[in-house]
């Protein structure tokens, strides 16, 4: 809905194309300008819920004969949307900070980790600027470190969140991330000092790395995406 008035355009465009969320359309413009999903894609999806981003997904990898997967992942618990979804999608109820990037490699195809990652995570907005910030660059950093592992932590030259290690990970047990060489990632972030650390760090991880404010975002939110392609092989660890 359009903050308290009538449903908005993308609202009325998501029920009528059968999308779950209007959210959707922010993926589509991020796969329409820069054609992150091809066929045969592996693509995980952080925070899925409520899940048009795995329709949106789903329908980016073509016909079903093309191949490729979607996996899912929120604390909540997702049921496939009937429509535009079929069996390459799946969706796992578990929570994104404490998950073992093992585990994660675990549901990619032949273990090999994913070519797409999409974070469309956000905290639920305080309305305190900073504080919802903070908690906004934490839920980035996370899908980073779950992208391209221990690297995150290194190359962040601030260097105050290193011993703050929020999975399960033992060290040296798994320090690489589950995207793949050349691979393609996505964050929600809002916009803060704490936004624009994270480009820097993923700057010299990837080919290219751009800044998209979708149409669908409501005029009254801070959010803004940043999309980074192409994970550089000598980064991995």
């Amino acid at each position: 809905m359009a903050g308290k008035g009538a449903p908005d355009f993308f609202y009325k465009e998501a029920q009528r194309l059968g999308y779950v969320a209007r959210s959707a359309f922010k993926l589509v413009q991020i796969q329409k300008q820069h054609k992150l999903i091809k066929p045969g894609s592996s693509i995980l999806d952080l925070g899925c819920a409520p899940g048009s981003w795995l329709q949106v997904a789903c329908q980016s990898l073509g016909p079903f004969h093309n191949g490729g997967s979607v996996i899912g992942i929120d604390h909540k618990k997702v049921k496939v949307p009937s429509m535009h979804c079929d069996s390459r999608v799946q969706t796992v109820s578990a929570d994104v900070m404490t998950l073992p990037k093992r585990q994660l490699r675990d549901l990619s195809p032949k273990q090999k980790g994913y070519s797409v990652i999409l974070s469309d995570m956000c905290p639920l907005v305080s309305g305190i600027t900073t504080k919802d910030a903070a908690l906004s660059f934490e839920l980035g950093m996370r899908a980073l470190d779950l992208a391209v592992g221990r690297v995150a932590s290194v190359c962040n030259s601030d260097g105050d969140n290193q011993d703050e290690e929020q999975c399960n990970d033992p060290p040296g047990s798994d320090d690489g991330g589950v995207l793949r060489v050349g691979g393609h990632l996505v964050i929600k972030l809002l916009e803060s000092e704490d936004a624009k650390e994270i480009s820097q760090i993923c700057k010299p991880l990837f080919a290219k790395s751009s800044w998209l404010r979708p149409k669908a975002t409501r005029p009254s939110s801070r959010e803004i995406y940043l999309i980074c392609q192409g994970l550089k092989p000598e980064i991995k660890i």
